[in-house]
């Protein structure tokens, strides 16, 4: 079935499945839009959310910017903090370390020549290190650290080879390092690629990862198709999850966990975004369910609250 057929049929049953559904609000940079976010994270005893800055009316002219929780779905920036000329920001805590990660878009005579990610790590938010660059024109690489402590790198190209090959327009590949100094292109250009997570025309990628009790690997990531409604080509994005094997490259328990319709409404950056979530992450409440956050159509960002998605708990 394809994840667009999916996607009507999650969205027919979606009332029993969405508890809550809101935006969140962010203040000290009025004017602009704050979306694509990493995950709330806590660090020395508070509160944190890194933010993707940009004005509605600009597009690959956004930073990354550091909010503090100041209120139930409300955050406020750290000012004086360092400002990354990034997009959509993500965190993981490696070895005791924050791991910074976003896609950094390079321009010559104006125009959009390529994109990579750049990588911070360190234990001061004020004083995160710029360590390594991935390969070029691939976004959402992703990294966990496995029950051995070993560290888990998702990969995500997305060319005419991939397409070529598989039929989907992208692929997540998979690969491991001993620390975080073999985080290099060609580790992650060469990550070997899992079947069976997309389609024929398809894309998507890893947005955060979680290790889980039994060993796997918990992933939560977006799934993407291109859609025509009323004359309009859309690119569709909704929110999915999954459990992976890292030793046999197995998949369980992929599903739809949330779709653009599950937010609330919100304008979006361009017409072709109306229907497109942005995935985000999980975090686990304390009754058991859990809070999962998005980018709603490249302008804000969502939280809906949805029963665990894993069949295993987290580590």
């Amino acid at each position: 079935m394809s994840i667009k057929s999916k996607k009507n049929l999650f969205e027919a049953d979606k009332v029993d499945k969405i508890y809550e559904s809101v935006i969140l609000s962010f203040h000290g940079v009025e004017g602009f839009d704050v979306y694509n976010c990493s995950i709330p994270f806590s660090w020395d005893g508070k509160e944190y959310i890194y933010g993707r800055v940009e004005k509605r009316e600009e597009w690959a002219r956004s930073w990354v910017r550091l909010f503090e929780k100041t209120g139930i779905d409300d955050y406020t920036l750290v000012k004086d903090h360092m400002i990354y000329q990034l997009e959509d920001p993500y965190i993981s805590i490696i070895k005791g370390e924050i791991i910074l990660g976003g896609t950094h878009v390079r321009k010559r005579s104006g125009k959009i020549d390529t994109y990579y990610g750049y990588f911070y790590k360190g234990t001061d938010l004020n004083d995160l290190v710029y360590f390594t660059t991935g390969p070029d024109y691939m976004k959402d690489i992703r990294l966990v650290e496995l029950s051995d402590g070993k560290i888990g790198v998702f990969s995500r190209p997305r060319n005419e080879e991939i397409k070529k090959k598989y039929g989907c327009d992208a692929m997540i590949g998979f690969a491991v390092i001993e620390t975080m100094d073999e985080l290099t292109d060609d580790v992650i250009q060469n990550a070997a690629p899992i079947d069976g997570i997309f389609a024929m025309d398809e894309w998507g990628g890893c947005n955060q990862a979680y290790l889980l009790e039994d060993g796997n690997i918990g992933i939560i990531g977006h799934q993407s198709y291109k859609d025509v409604v009323d004359g309009e080509e859309l690119a569709v994005y909704v929110n999915v999850s999954f459990e992976f094997d890292p030793v046999t490259f197995e998949i369980k328990n992929k599903k739809i966990i949330g779709t653009r319709s599950c937010y609330p409404k919100a304008p979006a950056k361009i017409p072709s975004l109306v229907d497109c979530t942005f995935t985000s992450g999980i975090v686990k409440r304390e009754d058991g369910r859990a809070d999962l956050y998005g980018g709603i159509g490249d302008s804000m960002e969502g939280r809906i609250t949805i029963d665990y998605p894993f069949s295993v708990p987290l580590k």
